[in-house]
């Protein structure tokens, strides 16, 4: 046997060995869940991975046979979903994940999985935007990237027919009353951060207006009555951010929560789930907020002690209002995803759902 053929028997028994080793990762595995009222289906658990790391995944839950199938999409599809997921939501049929660093948007069958297009998002001379989140309006998708566009999708050929330009950076999109608002975050200049909200006219496709509502603006989501909340998160030192409300109507700032600075939130039924983490001293808190009456309904949401180390993702169940936290732990190790119930009480934990889970979705 010559020594050439022994080593590539020997390099082709290693390669079998750990793609064994693979799949046995994929295979769904056991996980202990209640039966809870309303909980049925499938949930998403989308992983963003580590900044330039390319691991990125997408877990799924399996409330039906108690299953959890960590590394989902790559089981599904034989290869990765990219570096640095930012966003997920659903539209009609397909899942629309969008992967920042990748710049790429991934278009998925919703109950399947599987991978039906990737959508580049390069510029004209093959620089990449890097997309971050996504948001739907008409039968349009829009994304906006960090180059300082917001890109218009065509959801039926799955290609990028429009481009326009907002301010520098944006991280945040959100659709109501006939338009997008775009939160322009400057995050790439720190500390020089941008302040604005963009206000885009869907019908035209163009910019109209920029709101100051404070500096590095983040998320944006509207309340059912076209109230548009976005999260203000300042520099860290000297201006500790905030919350702030927009009318669609007046595309005026109209409140600003000083005493909120929240990183994140989710709004469903009109109650508004916030949370914050202070990475000076790793402390958080999670509130619940009437959308209506514009009041913190709760201080202390969590109310039996669990513990979190540190809050990543939050989504509430669209039937049974079930409220879910994930917890990055130390951002380089495997987070965990806590179910707790309307009442803030703790119904189970997915332990090792994926590193740095951030978005959630159930399908049925």
């Amino acid at each position: 046997m010559s020594r050439s053929f022994f080593y590539t028997c020997l390099l082709a028994l290693i390669a079998t060995f750990f793609s064994a080793c693979d799949d046995m990762k994929d295979v769904p595995t056991p996980v202990d869940l209640p039966t809870t009222p309303g909980e049925t289906g499938k949930m998403y658990v989308l992983c963003e991975g580590l900044f330039n790391m390319n691991n990125s995944t997408l877990s799924l839950l399996n409330f039906d046979n108690r299953t959890i199938n960590p590394d989902f999409f790559l089981f599904m599809n034989n290869r990765g979903l990219g570096d640095t997921s930012n966003d997920m939501k659903a539209y009609g049929s397909k899942l629309w994940i969008v992967v920042n660093v990748s710049s790429q948007v991934e278009v998925v069958d919703l109950k399947t999985g599987i991978s039906i297009r990737r959508i580049p998002f390069f510029n004209e001379v093959k620089t990449a935007r890097q997309p971050r989140y996504i948001t739907f309006a008409g039968s349009k998708a829009y994304v906006c990237s960090f180059d300082g566009t917001v890109e218009r999708i065509d959801t039926t050929l799955l290609t990028i027919e429009a481009v326009t330009t907002v301010g520098r950076n944006p991280d945040g999109i959100t659709a109501a009353n006939g338009k997008l608002y775009v939160s322009n975050s400057g995050g790439l200049d720190s500390p020089n951060y941008g302040t604005t909200v963009s206000v885009i006219d869907l019908n035209t496709f163009l910019e109209i207006k920029k709101i100051t509502v404070g500096m590095n603006p983040f998320k944006v989501e509207a309340d059912s009555r076209g109230d548009v909340y976005t999260v203000v998160r300042g520099n860290g030192s000297t201006d500790k951010g905030s919350w702030c409300r927009i009318s669609s109507t007046t595309d005026e700032v109209v409140q600003t929560f000083s005493e909120l600075p929240v990183i994140n939130f989710t709004i469903r039924n009109d109650t508004a789930y916030l949370y914050n983490f202070n990475y000076t001293n790793n402390s958080y808190w999670v509130k619940t907020f009437d959308c209506k009456t514009h009041q913190v309904i709760s201080d202390n949401f969590i109310t039996d002690g669990t513990l979190l180390q540190r809050p990543f993702g939050i989504y509430v169940h669209p039937s049974n209002g079930n409220v879910y936290l994930t917890d990055a732990r130390d951002y380089v190790t495997k987070g965990d995803l806590m179910c707790f119930t309307r009442n803030g009480k703790l119904l189970y934990k997915v332990e090792n759902v994926g590193l740095n889970p951030s978005n959630m979705l159930v399908i049925r």
